[in-house]
This record gives structure tokens, C-alpha cells and sequence, in this order.
């Protein structure tokens, strides 16, 4: 009676409540809903202060918006674990190498909007910030694109193209090209 419930608290604690690794699908679906989702955040976050509204209040909300979103998304692209494909663990390592690089310019945003103490300071901010954005932006996107061709026309590849949420990824990326 012990064993089965020792066995059970085991697997639990081990995570093996979802299955992993996901199938392509899952894996393609659930990668391009957190990007969309950072990237929306990211930009909802951002929004007053392109509108013109730059204080240091405003630039540590968006500050603050900006890292609960990018440790949400960081936190769930890692939680994909591998897709279950051949080349499932060179996905892996790129979806770990963006996540390192996304901390990494986290990081250069906290210390620029550490520096903030006015409106001067706040001002001359901005263009860091906004640079280091676009850098973030341009690395999810060549991350996307070196997933979609891992296995051209493997079983990867067809879940970015079948996903509708990779869809809906593309297409804005398409649109902000």
C-alpha cells in the first residue's frame, strides 16, 4: 500500500503531470502564444510613454509592466521543455539561448531605468530603451524563423505552419517588417 503512494508522490513531484516532451503541435502553438502575449504586454506596457507621458513614474510602471511580462514569458517558453521531434534538442537550445539573451537586455533596461531620478533623466532614457526593445524584438523573431527551418519541412516546420497562433505570430511580424 506504501509502494503505489510513494510511486505516485514521486511522479508528481517529478512534474509528470503534463506530459513532456509535447508533440510539435503543442510545442509550436504554446511557443508563438508566449511571444504574442510578451509582445502585446511588452507594447501595452510601452504605450504611454510613446503617447508622450515621460516622468519617472511612468517610465518605472512601464518598467515594471515590462519585467512581469518578460519573466512570464521567459518562465513559459522554458516550461515548453523540448518539442518531441528529432531535432526537438536544437530547439531547445535556441528557445534557452533567446530566453538568456531576453534576461540579458532585461537587464540593461532595469539599469537605464535605474537611472532615472527626472524628467531630464527619464527623457534621456528613452532611446536606450527603445533600442534594447528593438534588439529583443529582432531576436524573437530570428528565433522564430531559425525554429521554422530546423527541419524544413519536418514535423516541426508543419506545426509552426498549422498553428494558428504561429499564424497570427507571422502575420504580425509581417506587418511590422
Amino acid at each position: 500500500m506504501l509502494v503505489p503512494l510513494i510511486v505516485a508522490l514521486a511522479l508528481l513531484a517529478a512534474g509528470c503531470g503534463k506530459s513532456k516532451p509535447e508533440s510539435p503541435s503543442e510545442w509550436a502553438s504554446g511557443f508563438c502564444s508566449s511571444v504574442t502575449t510578451w509582445k502585446d504586454s511588452v507594447q501595452s506596457a510601452v504605450s504611454p510613454i510613446k503617447s508622450g507621458n515621460i516622468s519617472k513614474d511612468s517610465i518605472q510602471t512601464a518598467y515594471n509592466e515590462f519585467k512581469s511580462a518578460t519573466d512570464t514569458f521567459v518562465k513559459d517558453v522554458k516550461d515548453l521543455g523540448k518539442p518531441n521531434t528529432q531535432v526537438g534538442a536544437q530547439a531547445k537550445q535556441d528557445v534557452d539561448q533567446l530566453t538568456t539573451q531576453i534576461n540579458t537586455d532585461a537587464q540593461t533596461i532595469k539599469s537605464d531605468v535605474g537611472n532615472v531620478s527626472s524628467v531630464a533623466s527619464a527623457l534621456s532614457v528613452v532611446p536606450s530603451v527603445t533600442s534594447t526593445l528593438s534588439s529583443m524584438t529582432n531576436e524573437v523573431k530570428l528565433t522564430f524563423h531559425d525554429l521554422q527551418m530546423l527541419d524544413a519541412g519536418g514535423e516541426l516546420t508543419t506545426a509552426f505552419k498549422n498553428s494558428s497562433s504561429c499564424k497570427t505570430l507571422q502575420a504580425s511580424i509581417n506587418k511590422s517588417s
